[in-house]
């Protein structure tokens, strides 16, 4: 793709990860070392082979609907056309905490779009800063969102809700509508507010709702 160049937007899983404070972080352990393969492969090849262990809500991931809902689509049953190469709306949030319906209105059409949130959270990504008055989706900008059938839609801070009660609507409403969420983005700076083509696609497990993802897009040059 002579014509166009990629721009991550996921953060780097390492062990010890501190993704979302209270969430264990990863570990990553060996289940064949390169030193132990020697014996087991012919001379001059050897291979490692490592363990990962974590909790889905890990780095940049996606929450498909069962996240959510008990019987709703996981993350096997995705389809990829909601996924892959979608036509990028970003919205620059600027000041603005609660990201509410007439904040999004002024951005245009989201049909069929990923809609990405640029807050600037990801600029403390890892520290205690990062959970600190967070940007956040209202439920009245989830709604709009859904009434505009936005494909997908992203943010860059710590969570799309309002951390400070348990409601959770945007997770609600966007989970229910199938709308998948990206959380946990970071590099949307680098993105022009339209044009860009985002792509998030998480391996396909059944009964699993949360998963990283790399998040990345394709930007016209």
């Amino acid at each position: 793709m002579p014509d166009r160049r990629f721009v991550e937007l996921s953060h780097v899983i390492r062990a010890g990860l501190v993704t979302y404070p209270g969430l264990p972080t990863p570990t990553i352990t060996p289940h064949l070392t390169r030193e132990a393969s020697r014996s087991i492969y012919a001379p001059g090849t050897e291979f490692a082979m490592d363990v990962i262990t974590m909790i889905g809500n890990t780095g940049t991931y996606l929450d498909a609907p069962y996240h959510r809902y008990d019987g709703g689509t996981d993350l096997a049953g995705l389809s990829l056309d909601r996924l892959v190469d979608l036509p990028t709306v970003v919205v620059q949030t600027g000041q603005h905490r609660a990201i509410d319906a007439a904040l999004l209105a002024t951005v245009g059409d989201v049909h069929g779009a990923a809609v990405l949130l640029r807050t600037g959270g990801d600029d403390h990504f890892g520290t205690p800063e990062y959970a600190t008055d967070a940007a956040f989706l209202t439920r009245d900008g989830a709604q709009w969102l859904v009434e505009h059938c936005a494909a997908l839609v992203g943010i860059d801070a710590i969570n799309i809700d309002d951390t400070t009660d348990g409601t959770r609507p945007a997770h609600t409403l966007l989970l229910q509508a199938g709308i998948g969420i990206v959380e946990h983005l970071t590099g949307l700076d680098q993105l022009p507010d339209r044009g860009a083509r985002f792509s998030a696609v998480p391996p396909r497990i059944v009964g699993f709702g949360t998963f990283p993802v790399r998040a990345f897009a394709s930007v016209p040059t």
